[in-house]
């Protein structure tokens, strides 16, 4: 059973007189989110990347109070990550509703290298946000942050940024539009550039809503970082021309390194039963100022006006930390969210909401909630640097400081079998606590190391361990310090040993993941920091571990 502990929370109105939406709303990697209402019920659907289940689900029904719902493809009929590179995947899904059906459109990015993304769109239907989905629809791969709209004549049209891998050609070559038949499955008629953006460039993410007589554009420009933009145009008619904004941005964090909340862009519009409106966005929280994202992009909501002129506005054009909730919510006593402090004791037939699995679903020829009650049993994987069977099953980091400690109960034969908890941002960044065994067979306990792709072990913290099978493992981010400790009486008392060093966490972030080459990105970072358990068999001899409760807890 998944438990959440600690004290409820007030959300109360900050002597406003109205009650507010704290920001962000969805903290930690929480990307790219598609804002949706249907009747009184919202949803945000968040980027996945390289992580199982792909496109992350919240819902809410006053906009304050967000509960995770899980992610929707959650097998490889839906979508197959075997080998992805790190922060390919599945970028910036698109959630509407529209004829009686859920319609999720998502991009498997396949590479950002060269020049190149290969972007395949995908676009699966349900009856229901719980499913059952249907098989996915093959669409165009002519560029990513794909878009549905849904028109007033019932018609549907794909919206996408227009890719153009051609050296010295500008590769966010614009915004395209093609009709979807939603009869035949497929896309129909011409496609139609309609928009090719402002000086501030990279622009993609678009997204169309009809108000007033107007078809508004909602793009995100100036690259996903610091410049990052929410950009709007208008039009009255779908196929353009669109006029751009004269007011600038609606919603951009540039040049204003004071603000709390960083990146500000790439978002999507809602509007409320009373007619209210707000925009969700990415944004990002740095440990310093234009300093290093550890939780990654996370979800914030912002209020949204409309000027006398017909312009959507936000409040100096800045994110906000707290904004006025809608007419009609009222500030009540809220439960702590899962997210943020949770304690498994892996007692349900299938993994917890909160849980994530790289590169491959939570199958069971290696994941086991059956064969041991209370347990969750990993079979071991791949080593940290392959892309094709790992055995990571890990949840996002949500608070700058929190603590993460599970309990393993591990036999390791020798050096090649190993298990523990980890604190990961990718494949080139992460760091291990984990027991093997020595070249006499011996078990120890013992920290890993991954910075850039370098694996070293930490010098000095090896500690043998005897007899003892079952310890406790705990990891701390304080800020950008990580450490670790661990017991050999895990229980209702246990007595824990700080190992003594204290690891830079600021490694595990966006910034410190990228790579550049001259005039192209050679690796990216997308995603936010992990913590969670780790089993690898390199020798493929059929080492398993298991795991009797795992408790996160932000502070």
């Amino acid at each position: 059973m998944t438990i959440a502990k600690a004290a409820a929370s007030i959300v109360g109105d900050g002597g406003t007189g109205h009650p507010l939406i704290r920001n962000p709303v969805l903290p930690g990697f929480h990307p790219d989110p598609s804002i949706l209402r249907v009747g009184s019920d919202y949803y945000i659907a968040t980027s996945t990347f390289e992580w199982y289940p792909g496109v992350r689900v919240h819902h809410s029904t006053d906009l304050i109070d967000w509960q995770p719902l899980g992610g929707v493809l959650t097998e490889r009929r839906l979508l197959d990550l075997t080998g992805t590179a790190d922060s390919c995947g599945v970028w910036a899904p698109s959630l509407t509703h529209a004829h009686g059906q859920f319609h999720l459109l998502y991009t498997d990015v396949a590479t950002f290298a060269g020049g190149y993304w290969d972007p395949q769109n995908y676009l699966i239907t349900a009856p229901s946000i719980d499913g059952p989905w249907s098989d996915p629809v093959v669409l165009h791969g002519r560029g990513f942050d794909a878009s549905l709209f849904h028109d007033e004549d019932g018609t549907t049209w794909m919206l996408s940024m227009r890719a153009d891998w051609r050296p010295g050609r500008n590769r966010f070559a614009g915004i395209a539009l093609q009709q979807y038949d939603r009869c035949e499955r497929r896309l129909t008629g011409p496609e139609h550039i309609i928009f090719e953006g402002t000086e501030a460039g990279l622009t993609e993410a678009p997204n169309i809503y009809r108000k007033d007589g107007w078809y508004y554009l909602v793009t995100a420009e100036g690259g996903t970082t610091w410049t990052h933009q929410v950009t709007v145009a208008r039009s009255r008619h779908l196929l353009g021309e669109y006029e751009v904004d004269p007011g600038g941005p609606l919603l951009t964090s540039s040049g204003r390194p004071d603000l709390a909340l960083q990146k500000a862009g790439h978002g999507s519009l809602v509007r409320t039963p009373a007619g209210e409106w707000y925009l969700a966005h990415l944004t990002a929280r740095p440990y310093a100022p234009s300093g290093r994202c550890v939780l990654g992009r996370e979800t914030a909501l912002q209020k949204v006006e409309w000027a006398d002129g017909g312009w959507p506005r936000i409040h100096d054009g800045v994110p906000a930390e707290q904004v006025p909730a809608p007419s009609g919510a009222t500030a009540v006593l809220r439960p702590p969210s899962s997210e943020q402090v949770e304690d498994d004791h892996f007692d349900g037939p299938v993994l917890g909401v909160n849980w994530s699995t790289l590169r491959r679903p939570a199958t069971p020829d290696w994941i086991d909630l059956s064969a041991r009650p209370s347990h969750l049993r990993i079979r071991g994987g791949q080593s940290p640097m392959a892309r094709h069977r790992p055995s990571l099953v890990a949840r996002r980091v949500t608070a700058p400081r929190s603590t993460f400690t599970a309990t393993c109960e591990f036999e390791p034969r020798d050096f090649r079998q190993l298990a523990g908890i980890t604190a990961y941002y990718n494949s080139r960044n992460w760091y291990y606590l984990h027991v093997t065994a020595d070249d006499d067979g011996a078990a120890v306990l013992d920290v890993l190391c991954c910075d850039s792709g370098r694996v070293t072990a930490a010098p000095g913290l090896r500690v043998p361990l005897g007899d003892v099978r079952r310890v406790g493992l705990r990891a701390r981010l304080d800020g950008p310090a990580l450490t670790f400790a661990y017991t050999t009486t895990p229980g209702a008392e246990p007595v824990w040993r700080d190992l003594g060093r204290t690891f830079d966490a600021t490694t595990l972030s966006d910034e410190y993941a990228v790579t550049l080459v001259p005039g192209e990105p050679e690796a990216w970072g997308f995603t936010g920091a992990f913590v969670g358990l780790w089993v690898q068999d390199l020798g493929a001899d059929g080492a398993c571990a298991d795991f009797d409760r795992a408790v996160y807890s932000a502070d």
